[in-house]
């Protein structure tokens, strides 16, 4: 982990080399942060950083935030990534399910339609009983 950190006092031509990022992110996704703004919106630089470290995905351009495969990768991983996908994703019922599956309360990011969707709420409750708190009113009254 430690090469991943030191991304984080590379000089600004390093954090713009492709090569050196990727050996960074490799070893720990998070290491993006530090990463130039124009690598943070390149998929072949970003998919092995939320492989490896889901929650990376709030470094990454909007538009890579709205690519579904990206956002299933950093969910698989970390649930709670779902926080930082685009509002679509978040109302994509595919991407909602990988994440609840990995982390039930992540439920409490997605979309008020799939938040009352009955599949999507007991697919987070099997997985984490208490995420039920994050399911609609109606759900939740649901006996």
């Amino acid at each position: 982990a430690q090469q991943g950190d030191a991304l984080q006092h590379a000089s600004h031509a390093l954090r713009a080399d492709k090569e050196v990022v990727l050996a960074a992110v490799a070893q720990q996704g998070d290491a993006l942060q530090h990463a130039s703004h124009a690598l943070r919106a390149v998929e072949e630089v970003l998919l092995p950083a939320v492989v490896q470290h889901g929650d990376a995905l709030q470094h990454a351009s909007d538009a890579l935030r709205a690519d579904k495969e990206v956002v299933l990768a950093a969910v698989a991983q970390q649930g709670d990534a779902l926080q930082h996908a685009s509002d679509e994703l978040r109302a994509d019922k595919d991407v909602v399910l990988a994440a609840v599956a990995q982390q039930g309360d992540a439920l409490q990011h997605a979309s008020d339609a799939l938040r009352a969707d009955k599949d999507v709420v007991l697919a987070a409750v099997a997985q984490q009983g208490d995420a039920l708190q994050h399911a609609s009113d109606a759900l939740r009254a649901d006996k």
